[in-house]
């Protein structure tokens, strides 16, 4: 797995939507960034004002998958506390918890286990990862 999330965001849109003006798009990178930040006191207010918790970037990567592979479990939980499907998957079938597998985050994969996570989900799924780069202890967790 490799992380393609640093590249290009915009917010969801349907195919009749709009194209985003350049303030839209900046606040989208905005918000991104502040999940691979880590920043949780921006993404809380934008959030609570109303800010989609399902929101991804021209790679497919959701605030909630930057926030998993960069390993920040608050932000993760405060991202699932918003609405976020644990199991979304990004343009490439890497869900967040596969991210969290890749990178070896235990309290990542244990916040999205306990949101319902599959781990079998995704290509590859947050077993195979485990599995694939020896991450012992979320392994534990996925067999729980």
């Amino acid at each position: 797995m490799t992380e393609n999330a640093e590249t290009g965001s915009t917010p969801p849109a349907g195919p009749n939507a709009p194209a985003p003006d350049d303030e839209t798009l900046a606040l989208a990178e905005k918000l991104f960034q502040a999940a691979r930040e880590g920043d949780t006191g921006l993404l809380r207010a934008y959030l609570d004002a109303g800010a989609p918790a399902s929101m991804t970037n021209a790679a497919g990567d959701s605030l909630l998958m930057l926030a998993a592979y960069h390993g920040h479990a608050g932000t993760v939980e405060l991202i699932l506390q918003h609405g976020a499907e644990a199991d979304t998957a990004n343009d490439r079938g890497q869900t967040p918890l596969a991210g969290a597998a890749f990178k070896g985050y235990t309290d990542v994969a244990k916040l999205l286990l306990d949101a319902g996570a599959d781990p079998d989900a995704g290509t590859p799924s947050a077993r195979a990862a485990a599995q694939m780069f020896a991450r012992t202890e979320i392994l534990t967790l996925l067999e729980a």
